[in-house]
């Protein structure tokens, strides 16, 4: 999202050699028992066909903490002070891997308790496998955030209405769609909202989607904030 898309690109890609790096602050993932949990910047594992990124990747970043029970079910706490920019992107990603045309079905479901205070979006960052286009479904927004590029008018697709915007941070064009009201559960038709980029708009080309995330960017939490994916399901093929 924004201008920093290419530093969470970048260090997402390099999470896996980074897993052991430097714990951020002092904070402890929740007290209830989880099957996994880490306060490492870059802290990552698999569950059930789910990569986890705890993901701290702005500048100013404070303490943040990811817990996972599954790979559909986690959450993170964090401490970000309110000095603007893009702090983490905490999330859960599948792989896909098959070009647009080849798929018959991609829909996730999703339930979160997110805070009502903070800056943050509740978002999908849907990636091709080239990381040339980046498509930002946001389900939910808190304070101070906005999307990247101009206005594209508004649209209904995969079961939402989307504010949609086209802009480009310099080393991709980002394709954002943000819900015209916040939802914390729901189902979102991703396929259709690809075809849609795709033809209706001609702003890609079958491009092979690899990477569906689910997560929460956040901007600020001064204090410590609870972010809650209850349950998510990303399924299609």
């Amino acid at each position: 999202m924004a201008t920093s898309t290419l530093s969470r690109v970048a260090k997402a890609l390099l999470a896996p050699a980074l897993a052991l790096g430097a714990t951020v602050g002092l904070a402890s993932a929740p007290a209830s028992a989880a099957v996994w949990n880490s306060c490492d910047q870059w802290g990552n594992t698999t569950l059930n066909g789910y990569a986890l990124y705890n993901n701290i990747w702005g500048s100013g970043a404070g303490s943040q903490c990811v817990w996972a029970n599954s790979g559909t079910n986690w959450g993170v706490w964090a401490n970000h002070p309110g000095t603007g920019g893009i702090k983490s992107y905490p999330n859960a990603k599948k792989v896909i891997n098959k070009p647009i045309t080849s798929l018959t079905s991609l829909t996730s479901s999703y339930n979160v308790t997110v805070p009502a205070s903070g800056a943050y979006n509740t978002s999908y960052d849907i990636w091709d496998t080239d990381y040339d286009y980046e498509i930002m479904l946001w389900v939910n927004r808190t304070g101070a955030v906005g999307p990247l590029g101009t206005s594209q008018g508004t649209v209904t697709l995969g079961g939402h209405t989307w504010a949609v915007y086209k802009g480009n941070n310099g080393a991709n064009e980002v394709f954002s769609f943000l819900r015209t009201s916040n939802s914390s559960s729901g189902t979102v038709d991703i396929l259709p909202i690809l075809k849609w980029i795709k033809d209706t708009k001609g702003w890609f080309g079958n491009e092979t989607i690899g990477d569906v995330q689910f997560g929460y960017e956040i901007t600020s939490s001064s204090g410590g904030l609870n972010f809650t994916t209850n349950n998510l399901t990303v399924s299609g093929g």
